[in-house]
């Protein structure tokens, strides 16, 4: 925890100095029949993540966010970094993450490191 928070302030104080580490985009589009039923947007930079919900039709982008070494997919047994909502038309920013897989749902399922949903503990398929 205090390596994450010394790792974003670090990150700050370089951006400051005009320094940048670049930056890592997501993005996230479920349509069904030509209509938008979610459109969410997130952009990681200098240690600080924005996550954007464009579009949602129940008002809602969910996300969860599993550690990179789960970019694999369903074969990882790490839990969640964390898991949020934000509102359609509003972002959220975090400081100090990176190195994470994003999975963006239109629903509070738990949905697993390959981004598909858990029903009882088993991803379905």
């Amino acid at each position: 925890m205090i390596t994450t928070k010394l790792l974003a302030l670090l990150q700050f104080l370089l951006a400051l100095g005009g320094c940048s580490l670049g930056a890592t985009s997501y993005s996230n589009h479920i349509a069904n029949g030509g209509h938008d039923v979610l459109v969410s947007k997130a952009q990681v930079q200098d240690g600080v993540a924005r996550f954007d919900c464009k579009a949602s039709d129940n008002g809602w982008c969910h996300y969860t966010l599993y550690p990179d070494a789960c970019a694999a997919g369903e074969d990882c047994a790490l839990a969640p970094l964390q898991r949020f909502k934000v509102a359609r038309g509003d972002s959220r920013q975090i400081a100090g993450l990176q190195d994470f897989r994003l999975c963006v749902g239109i629903d509070d399922s738990v949905l697993g490191p390959d981004c598909t949903p858990v029903v009882a503990g088993i991803p379905a398929r």
